[in-house]
Protein backbone atom coordinates (compact mmCIF):
# COMPACT_ATOMS: atom_id res chain seq x y z
CA UNK A 1 0.00 0.00 0.00
CA UNK A 2 1.27 3.45 -0.79
CA UNK A 3 2.10 5.78 1.55
CA UNK A 4 -0.33 8.21 2.84
CA UNK A 5 -0.51 11.83 0.83
CA UNK A 6 -0.82 15.00 3.07
CA UNK A 7 -3.38 16.82 0.79
CA UNK A 8 -4.10 19.69 3.19
CA UNK A 9 -3.03 21.18 6.84
CA UNK A 10 -4.35 23.95 8.54
CA UNK A 11 -4.48 25.74 11.91
CA UNK A 12 -8.03 25.87 13.69
CA UNK A 13 -9.14 29.05 14.60
CA UNK A 14 -11.53 30.49 16.82
CA UNK A 15 -13.68 31.27 13.83
CA UNK A 16 -14.03 27.62 12.95
CA UNK A 17 -15.89 26.80 16.37
CA UNK A 18 -19.72 25.77 16.73
CA UNK A 19 -21.16 26.87 20.09
CA UNK A 20 -19.74 24.58 22.31
CA UNK A 21 -16.16 25.55 21.46
CA UNK A 22 -14.94 22.56 19.46
CA UNK A 23 -14.64 23.04 15.35
CA UNK A 24 -17.83 22.71 13.93
CA UNK A 25 -17.71 19.68 11.87
CA UNK A 26 -18.88 21.04 8.71
CA UNK A 27 -15.28 22.99 8.45
CA UNK A 28 -13.98 18.97 8.64
CA UNK A 29 -16.69 18.12 6.15
CA UNK A 30 -15.78 21.08 4.02
CA UNK A 31 -11.95 20.55 4.73
CA UNK A 32 -11.66 16.74 3.99
CA UNK A 33 -13.94 17.17 0.36
CA UNK A 34 -11.44 19.95 -0.59
CA UNK A 35 -8.37 17.28 0.80
CA UNK A 36 -9.92 14.45 -1.45
CA UNK A 37 -10.62 16.43 -4.45
CA UNK A 38 -7.03 17.51 -4.40
CA UNK A 39 -5.36 14.22 -4.06
CA UNK A 40 -7.86 12.51 -6.63
CA UNK A 41 -6.60 15.03 -9.26
CA UNK A 42 -2.78 13.86 -8.03
CA UNK A 43 -3.26 10.36 -8.15
CA UNK A 44 -4.85 10.64 -11.44
CA UNK A 45 -2.31 12.53 -12.97
CA UNK A 46 0.38 10.24 -11.07
CA UNK A 47 -1.00 7.05 -12.91
CA UNK A 48 -0.41 8.97 -15.80
CA UNK A 49 -4.41 9.98 -16.68
CA UNK A 50 -5.73 13.19 -18.26
CA UNK A 51 -4.27 16.21 -15.59
CA UNK A 52 -7.04 18.68 -16.81
CA UNK A 53 -10.30 16.96 -15.02
CA UNK A 54 -12.46 18.45 -12.44
CA UNK A 55 -13.63 16.08 -9.73
CA UNK A 56 -17.40 16.31 -8.17
CA UNK A 57 -18.07 14.21 -5.13
CA UNK A 58 -20.82 11.37 -5.97
CA UNK A 59 -20.37 9.73 -2.21
CA UNK A 60 -19.67 10.30 1.06
CA UNK A 61 -19.54 6.72 2.08
CA UNK A 62 -18.91 7.21 5.72
CA UNK A 63 -17.77 9.89 8.19
CA UNK A 64 -16.60 9.39 11.31
CA UNK A 65 -16.04 11.79 13.99
CA UNK A 66 -13.67 10.07 16.85
CA UNK A 67 -12.57 12.92 18.98
CA UNK A 68 -13.30 16.85 19.04
CA UNK A 69 -11.08 19.41 17.16
CA UNK A 70 -9.56 22.48 19.46
CA UNK A 71 -9.02 25.73 18.26
CA UNK A 72 -4.64 25.78 17.73
CA UNK A 73 -4.99 22.38 16.60
CA UNK A 74 -3.25 21.61 13.40
CA UNK A 75 -5.23 19.42 11.40
CA UNK A 76 -3.57 17.23 8.57
CA UNK A 77 -5.82 15.56 5.78
CA UNK A 78 -3.64 11.88 4.99
CA UNK A 79 -5.08 10.73 1.65
CA UNK A 80 -4.79 7.05 0.36
CA UNK A 81 -6.38 5.19 -2.79
CA UNK A 82 -8.49 2.93 -1.73
CA UNK A 83 -10.26 1.94 -5.31
CA UNK A 84 -10.02 2.66 -8.88
CA UNK A 85 -13.03 2.67 -10.99
CA UNK A 86 -13.12 3.54 -14.88
CA UNK A 87 -14.69 7.45 -14.02
CA UNK A 88 -13.98 7.32 -9.86
CA UNK A 89 -11.44 7.04 -7.53
CA UNK A 90 -12.11 6.34 -3.62
CA UNK A 91 -10.16 7.48 -1.15
CA UNK A 92 -10.09 6.68 2.20
CA UNK A 93 -9.40 10.24 4.14
CA UNK A 94 -7.80 10.34 7.66
CA UNK A 95 -7.57 13.60 9.53
CA UNK A 96 -5.01 13.62 12.43
CA UNK A 97 -5.03 16.75 15.11
CA UNK A 98 -1.41 17.75 16.31
CA UNK A 99 -2.53 18.83 19.80
CA UNK A 100 0.81 20.29 21.16
CA UNK A 101 3.21 17.40 19.97
CA UNK A 102 0.23 14.89 20.56
CA UNK A 103 -1.23 13.35 17.35
CA UNK A 104 -4.71 12.24 17.47
CA UNK A 105 -6.92 10.88 14.86
CA UNK A 106 -10.22 12.67 15.16
CA UNK A 107 -11.95 11.74 11.48
CA UNK A 108 -11.93 9.42 8.94
CA UNK A 109 -14.21 9.16 5.69
CA UNK A 110 -14.33 7.02 2.79
CA UNK A 111 -15.06 9.66 -0.45
CA UNK A 112 -15.36 9.09 -4.23
CA UNK A 113 -14.72 11.22 -6.67
CA UNK A 114 -15.82 11.12 -10.76
CA UNK A 115 -13.73 12.97 -13.08
CA UNK A 116 -15.47 15.20 -15.77
CA UNK A 117 -14.52 16.70 -18.41
CA UNK A 118 -15.11 20.72 -19.25
CA UNK A 119 -19.08 19.48 -20.42
CA UNK A 120 -19.57 18.08 -16.95
CA UNK A 121 -19.55 14.79 -18.26
CA UNK A 122 -17.75 11.31 -16.68
CA UNK A 123 -14.62 10.74 -18.51
CA UNK A 124 -12.42 7.88 -18.10
CA UNK A 125 -9.57 8.62 -15.28
CA UNK A 126 -7.01 6.29 -17.11
CA UNK A 127 -6.01 5.92 -20.78
CA UNK A 128 -7.18 2.97 -22.08
CA UNK A 129 -4.52 0.03 -23.34
CA UNK A 130 -4.91 -0.65 -26.76
CA UNK A 131 -3.91 -3.90 -28.68
CA UNK A 132 -0.22 -2.24 -29.86
CA UNK A 133 0.64 -0.95 -26.19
Amino acid sequence: MAEPYVALQSVMMPSDTNPYGTIFGGVILSNLDMAGAIAAAREVRLAGGEPNLSYVTVALNRVEFKQPVFVGDVVRYETTVTKWGRTSITLQVNVISDRLGEQIRVTEAEIVYVGINKERQPVPLLPTKTANS
